[in-house]
């Protein structure tokens, strides 16, 4: 970019005005004008990574675009091409090269940013001095053979164990209001005080 800069204004400023005013040696530009002349003159580097740019773009083209960085480093390294692993994570990365993730992303949360965020009730407290005095719910998911499953939670916070649960393969406010239901139902009737 600094080069590409002094390109467009040496005729007008001169080359060493604007190398004294951006504060890099006339050197460091003569000498990059000069690889750019003559490309042997390019760091050993600089000419290995060319060469290695055309291998790994020709070992993902083969795959379809499939492989990502290390399945094309084995199939560089089975065909007798000598290359560190992270030379190909970073030749793939800045050519824009990635392979195939397999999985499908889960989304469990659809939040909407403009709805409220639900008060602290309890402000952090969940120590409490008898049991169903507080109930805290938490859900899940967990990844099974058929697909994910999601798993609501109802905690009393005072014994620390579960009083009721929920299974379901959807993530819908009912499942978590079903294991509130099942809580309820485990607790058996509430002592009336007068």
């Amino acid at each position: 970019m600094i080069i590409a800069f002094i390109d467009a204004h040496r005729e007008d400023l001169g080359i060493e005005p604007i190398c004294r005013e951006l504060a890099i040696a006339p050197s460091s530009y003569h000498e990059h004008a000069a690889r750019l002349a003559d490309p042997g003159k390019r760091p050993d580097r600089a000419r290995r990574d060319d060469e290695m740019r055309a291998q790994i773009k020709r070992v993902h083209e083969a795959s379809f675009g499939l492989y990502g960085t290390r399945k094309v480093w084995h199939q560089l390294r089975r065909e007798g091409v000598v290359i560190a692993k992270c030379t190909v994570e970073r030749l793939m990365a800045a050519m824009g090269l990635a392979g195939v993730r397999r999985g499908k992303k889960t989304i469990t949360t659809l939040s909407d940013p403009k709805a409220p965020c639900p008060l602290d009730k309890v402000n952090r407290e969940f120590r409490v001095s008898r049991p169903n005095a507080l109930w805290v719910v938490d859900f899940t998911y967990v990844h099974t053979w058929a697909g994910f499953v999601y798993v609501a939670f109802m905690i009393d916070a005072y014994a620390r164990r579960i009083v009721g649960w929920k299974v379901s393969t959807s993530a819908t406010a009912g499942f978590v209001l079903d294991a509130l239901e099942q809580a309820i139902h485990a607790a058996g009737p509430v002592p009336m005080t007068g």
